[in-house]
């Protein structure tokens, strides 16, 4: 843009100088100053060639980056498979007819689920983990590559309740997405930073108050939607896994 600008200042101080000498210059100035302006207007031409080009490319850059998001979502779990493990969970979850603890491991196909009540993640309305969850994910790190395993996903989750505190909506303007989003990434990097597991095994996605394990009908079942869930799938198994890291009231 400096240079460009710079073109522009050039090639009107060419066409200045033409106006001045036009009647008092000699012909060898006037067809100098004429080839200095036919010079600029040249280069001027050429960087907007250059300067569209790049557009073009930073379009092309950018529209094959949101594909690449797309398809990591897709692989992230929008499929039977997944559907399929949330309704095993579920099943799992009303059969133990009694308060779920901090910390629960449901063994599902293709591997297990540790779903971690959000209580003990995050304050309300914050993607920052507390001192107690973060010795929990820890401890969880650890327990987790004790053993063979494949890919761990962490996928965020929360309530169908809209973002309404002040303050949480200035953090988070797109609301239960964003913030669920925030909230896979921090879990997800504290498996990382533990020094336990590592990163290229590791997928974090937020979904927001979408997939819930019960219906947004009842506070209780509210609590069950605000949820941490870390799928660790089996060994040789790595791409198909789905872990959920979620959300607490706002």
């Amino acid at each position: 843009m400096k240079t460009m600008n710079r073109l522009n200042l050039s090639r009107a101080g060419a066409l200045l100088s033409l106006a001045l000498l036009g009647a008092c210059a000699t012909q060898k100035q006037y067809d100098a100053v004429a080839q200095d302006a036919k010079y600029y207007q040249t280069k001027l031409h050429e960087k907007e060639l250059l300067v569209s080009k790049l557009q073009d490319e930073n379009d092309r850059l950018k529209q094959q980056l949101k594909q690449s998001e797309i398809g990591a979502l897709s692989e992230a779990g929008y499929g039977d498979d997944l559907q399929s493990r949330l309704s095993e969970l579920q099943a799992k979850i009303d059969g133990l007819n009694r308060p779920l603890n901090d910390i629960e491991r449901f063994e599902v196909e293709g591997g297990y689920v540790l779903m971690v009540q959000d209580k003990l993640l995050f304050e309300s309305g914050s993607a920052d983990l507390n001192e107690k969850g973060r010795t929990e994910l820890q401890k969880l790190a650890a327990d987790i590559q004790s053993r063979p395993h494949g890919r761990i996903w962490v996928r965020g989750h929360t309530d169908s309740d809209p973002v309404s505190k002040p303050s949480t909506k200035e953090k988070f303007p797109h609301g239960n997405l964003q913030l669920s989003a925030a909230r896979a990434v921090e879990v997800g990097a504290e498996l990382v930073q533990t020094g336990k597991v590592g990163a290229r095994d590791v997928v974090v996605v937020g979904f927001g108050q979408h997939d819930p394990v019960k219906p947004n009908s009842s506070a209780d079942n509210k609590r069950l939607n605000r949820r941490v869930e870390i799928f660790v799938s089996d060994a040789g198994n790595g791409a198909k896994g789905t872990t959920e890291a979620g959300g607490t009231n706002k």
